[in-house]
Order: structure tokens, then C-alpha cells, then sequence
């Protein structure tokens, strides 16, 4: 146990650490006036005007066309994988509806995978559309971020910054030479880097096998410090070649937690408050170590249904004990807990155990955060997502006490409020929307690898990874199928869009108020005290949008495994 907590301090100690020197650069980052050499190439190249000052609107229109255009090439190159050069396997080309939920996810840094990679992807649509498109997708994340950052810190202005500056800025001099550097690690401990598509071996029994190979340690890199997480491999970061060790299986979670909580001494130093900064960081923190403490004390004490068949679950110097079914002994509980409250706390969607496996309360960790999608959360849209229910504990108190709510020195009013609600009520939406459709079809059955409660965990976990871009799923459900394909791809662009862009479009009308001075009664952001009621309206608002839905799932399948029931 102790061995254990220290693992856990270890990981949120570095990360501190690392944020702060990330988050100066990000800073630094979007506010420098200085264009490189190879920056003004770019966009001499694609014949934009890094002097554009965008309005909300063009900001956000940039960021949409240019997604869908990078959406329609990946579609395309998945269409024709089958004429594409250097697959010796030959595998086919994906059908239309399959194509379509691969592009949308990997555009919108979702990387939900309703094939296995080694047996549907070729290296070349590994590298050109999917490799591709989690660098596009997180530095969108990335962009989206600086712009509303900057609409924040500014005054009686209609201007948030520029997209394409943004855009290239993040790529080139944060996520571009940071997967580099980290898949020169990853190579260094094993993972394989090569364009070979596989390599025949003997076995023990004395027959041949296949094993597959490819650009794994690029493809890891961008999918970990990029909030993306599709797997080159069906099994994941469980798989010896995407997580050949306990280093990389550290880095792994480093990585995913970097940028999301970064961002947080980034606002701070762009807006000249540390202390606001600090304060966003300790609520993310907070909402972590209870999620992590929930996870893994359930996973620890075991199954007892298991324990009523005679399995020793009982953690000893010998044996790690707890719940081990779906995990990788090499991990233990310990890392899984961790690795599964890291990878969904930043809706990351990597796994290096089977989240399906999970006893029901530690399975509902996962589903639970990405529900508030705002625990750390994806590369940028995390942290924008929390700021807007700070706007919202603002507003409330204010309505409490009888005064005008302020945040940043801006006044919160109606119009503000409407583009957090929006927000708010279409994630929720597509969630139990989607959710309640798919319920109540026959055909879903055919999908389902449990019934009762777990199965409609299944179906729940699906369309809440889809909606939080997440991209992890309970193993063993079948979402390779038109109807799954084609709603969980529209759950992921309203997840993405239709939640970034009422808070870009927040950014720009805070960015047109004048400032106005604190008096007596202003509330103060950066306290403790704020960042106690900011956690509480988090989880309350969070509770009761989804606590129904909960209800209906791992929670009634905890009660029913207490008293011995299962499906």
C-alpha cells in the first residue's frame, strides 16, 4: 500500500514540476510577436496574413474549415488504403461508414477505434491519416486554448488573436519537437520504428507467425503528448510494443498530463495572476485524487465474487492482490488505477488495462470524468471547459448575494451565460441523447457482450467517450456496425464543435467589455475558498445531469455484485 502512494505522489510531484516549465513556454508561445524563419514560410505557403487580427467568429471559422478539410483527406486516404504503396499484408480499405467514424475521431482528438489497428491499418494510413491527424487535432486543442486565453486577457476589443499563428506556433514549437524528443525515448526502450510492416518468427511449438511491426514510437509520442490515444495495436498502451516498459508506461501518463495542466500556469502568466492560475491547477488536482482514490481503494479490495470462489485477493509481500482481471501483471493495480484516472482525467482514451474488467465503482472513474469532461481534460479544451463553469460558480454566487457576478474584472451577464449553457447542454445532450436512441433499439443487443447493468454501461461509456473525445471504450463492445458508427462519429463532432465554439465565441465577448474595478463585494477567484465552491458546482451540476444515467449502470451493478448477483 505504501508502495503504492508513493507511485502516485511520484507522478503528481513530476508533473508539477513539468507543467511549470511547459506552461512558460506555452505562455511565451502565444505571446511573442516574433514570427521564425520557418513559421513566415508557412504562411507565405498557405497564403494567410499572420497580421490578421480575427474577431471570435473568424477565429472559430478558420478552425472549422480548416478540420474539415483535414477530416475530408483522412476520409479519402482510408477509402483508398487498398491502392496506397508499402502494405505487404494488403490489407483492404475501410468501408464508408467505418471510414467516416475513423476521420471524425482522429480529427476531433477523440481516437475512438472501432477496428484493431494492426489488422485494418496499413503503415502508410498510420502515418498519413491517422498519425497526421493527432498532430492536426491536438494542435486545434492547442490553438483553440491560446485564442481564448488571449480573449480573456484583453479589453474593448473585438480581436482574440490568430488562428493560423496559433495553430503554427503550437505545431512547430511545442508538439512537432516534443514527439521527437519523446520518441527517441520510446525507441530507446524498445518500441519498434520502422517502415516494415512485419517479420515472420519461429515459435516454441515450431510453427511461423506474424508479428506485426510499423512506426510505433511516432505514433506514440503524438498520441500520448497530444491527448490523442488510439492505439496502433488493438490492445493498446497493454501491448509490449506500444508499453514495453515501467519508464514508458510512466512517460505515457507524464505525457498526457502535461499540456492540459500546463495550461493552467500559461493563463496565469498571460494574464499576469499566478495565483488564478494556481487556483484552476488545484481544483483539477483535487477532483484527481478523489477520482484516483475511488478507483483504486475498489479495484485493491477485489472482487467478492471472486473471493467467493476461493481466490486469494488479499495483498501481500508475495501478491499485489485487488482486482487483477483485465490488467497487466506487470502494472499491478496500483499503475492501472493510476493509468486509468490519468487517461480519462485527460480524456485521453489510452489504456494499459481493460476498463471493462473494472470492478463497477472503479469502472465508473472512467465514465464519470469524461461526463465532466473538465478534470485536466483534452489538450486545451479541458481547461477551457473548466473556466466556463468557473464563469458559472461566479454567476451563481452572484445571483446568491444579490450582485452583478464578475470574473477577470468583466462583468457576467445574460449573453455570457448563454454560451456556457449551450455548451454545457450539448455535451450533456449528445451524451444521454445518443445514449437513450441506442437503448432503446433491438439491434443493440447484437453488440453487447454482457447484459443487465454492464450492458448498458457499455452502450453509456461508448457515446460518453464519443461526446468527451476521449476515445477509450469498454472492451468487448461492438461498435463496428453502421448505426454505432455513424452516431458515435456525430457525438464526436458535437462534443468537439459544439461545445469549443460557444466558449471561443464566450472569449470574444468578454474580449469586447471594458474593465471594471474590484470593490468591496468582488469575489475573489484565486482563493481557496473559490476553488472549494468551484469543485462543488463542478460535481453538483455534473451529479445531477448524470447521476440517473450512473444509476442505471455501475452503480446498480455495485449493489448487485454486494449481494452475490451478476449477468
Amino acid at each position: 500500500m505504501l508502495d503504492d502512494l508513493m507511485q502516485f505522489l511520484i507522478v503528481l510531484a513530476v508533473s508539477t514540476v513539468l507543467l511549470v516549465v511547459a506552461g512558460q513556454w506555452i505562455a511565451h508561445l502565444f505571446s511573442s510577436p516574433n514570427h521564425g524563419v520557418i513559421e513566415r514560410g508557412t504562411y507565405r505557403l498557405l497564403g494567410v496574413n499572420p497580421d490578421e487580427k480575427m474577431s471570435w467568429k473568424r477565429y472559430g471559422l478558420a478552425l472549422l474549415l480548416s478540420n474539415a478539410a483535414m477530416l475530408l483527406l483522412g476520409y479519402v486516404l482510408l477509402r483508398v488504403q487498398a491502392w496506397t504503396p508499402g502494405d505487404s499484408l494488403q490489407r483492404a480499405a475501410q468501408s464508408p461508414d467505418l471510414a467516416f467514424n475513423t476521420a471524425v475521431s482522429f480529427t476531433t482528438n477523440t481516437n475512438w477505434q472501432a477496428y484493431s489497428g494492426e489488422s485494418s491499418l496499413s503503415n502508410f494510413s498510420q502515418m498519413a491519416a491517422i498519425t497526421f491527424l493527432m498532430m492536426i487535432s491536438a494542435t486545434t486543442g492547442l490553438a483553440a486554448a491560446g485564442g481564448f486565453i488571449r480573449g480573456l486577457s484583453r479589453k474593448n476589443t473585438a480581436d482574440i488573436g490568430n488562428y493560423w499563428v496559433d495553430f503554427t506556433r503550437a505545431l512547430y514549437r511545442l508538439l512537432l519537437p516534443c514527439s521527437f524528443l519523446l520518441a527517441l525515448l520510446y525507441i530507446w526502450q524498445g518500441m519498434p520504428q520502422t517502415l516494415t510492416a512485419d517479420v515472420v518468427v519461429n515459435t516454441l511449438e515450431g510453427l511461423k507467425q506474424h508479428i506485426i511491426l510499423g512506426p510505433v514510437a511516432s505514433f506514440e509520442s503524438i498520441k500520448h503528448i497530444g491527448t490523442n490515444g488510439g492505439g496502433f495495436f488493438g490492445m493498446n498502451a497493454a501491448h509490449p510494443f506500444e508499453n514495453p516498459t515501467p519508464l514508458t508506461n510512466t512517460v505515457h501518463m507524464l505525457s498526457m498530463l502535461l499540456v492540459p495542466s500546463a495550461l493552467t500556469y500559461a493563463f496565469g502568466s498571460m494574464l499576469g495572476r499566478r495565483s488564478q492560475g494556481w487556483a484552476f491547477f488545484a481544483a483539477f488536482l483535487v477532483m484527481f485524487i478523489g477520482f484516483l482514490s475511488l478507483i483504486y481503494s475498489a479495484e485493491q479490495a477485489g472482487n467478492p465474487l471472486l473471493t467467493s470462489l476461493g481466490v486469494d485477493q488479499t495483498q501481500s509481500s508475495t501478491m499485489g492482490g485487488g482486482n487483477l482481471e483485465g490488467k497487466e501483471l506487470r502494472f499491478g493495480v496500483a499503475q492501472s488505477s493510476l493509468f486509468a484516472t490519468v487517461t480519462t482525467a485527460a480524456t485521453t482514451g489510452s489504456v494499459d488495462a481493460m476498463h471493462s474488467s473494472l470492478t463497477p465503482l472503479g469502472g465508473l472513474v472512467p465514465i464519470a470524468q469524461m461526463m465532466l469532461n473538465n478534470v485536466f481534460g483534452g489538450i486545451g479544451v479541458g481547461f477551457i471547459s473548466l473556466v466556463s463553469y468557473a464563469i458559472l460558480t461566479v454567476f451563481l454566487v452572484g445571483m446568491m448575494i444579490g450582485r452583478s457576478p464578475e470574473f477577470l474584472g468583466k462583468k457576467i451577464e445574460a449573453r455570457e451565460m448563454k454560451f456556457v449553457m449551450l455548451a454545457m447542454l450539448a455535451h450533456a445532450f449528445s451524451i444521454l441523447g445518443f445514449t437513450a436512441l441506442a437503448s432503446v433499439l433491438p439491434s443493440t443487443m447484437d453488440s453487447l457482450s454482457n447484459m443487465g447493468p454492464h450492458g448498458f454501461s457499455e452502450v453509456l461509456y461508448a457515446y460518453t467517450s464519443g461526446t468527451a473525445n476521449n476515445g477509450s471504450a469498454f472492451a468487448g463492445f461492438n461498435a463496428n456496425t453502421p448505426f454505432f458508427n455513424t452516431t458515435i462519429g456525430l457525438a464526436m463532432l458535437v462534443g468537439r464543435y459544439l461545445t469549443l465554439l460557444p466558449l471561443l465565441a464566450l472569449a470574444g465577448v468578454l474580449a469586447a467589455k471594458k474593465a471594471v474595478p474590484a470593490g468591496p463585494g468582488t469575489l475573489s477567484t484565486a482563493t481557496p475558498l473559490f476553488t472549494g465552491l468551484l469543485i462543488f458546482v463542478v460535481l453538483v451540476v455534473g451529479g445531477l445531469t448524470f447521476m440517473p444515467a450512473l444509476a442505471l449502470g455501475p452503480i446498480v451493478e455495485h449493489l448487485l455484485m454486494l449481494d452475490g448477483i451478476t449477468f
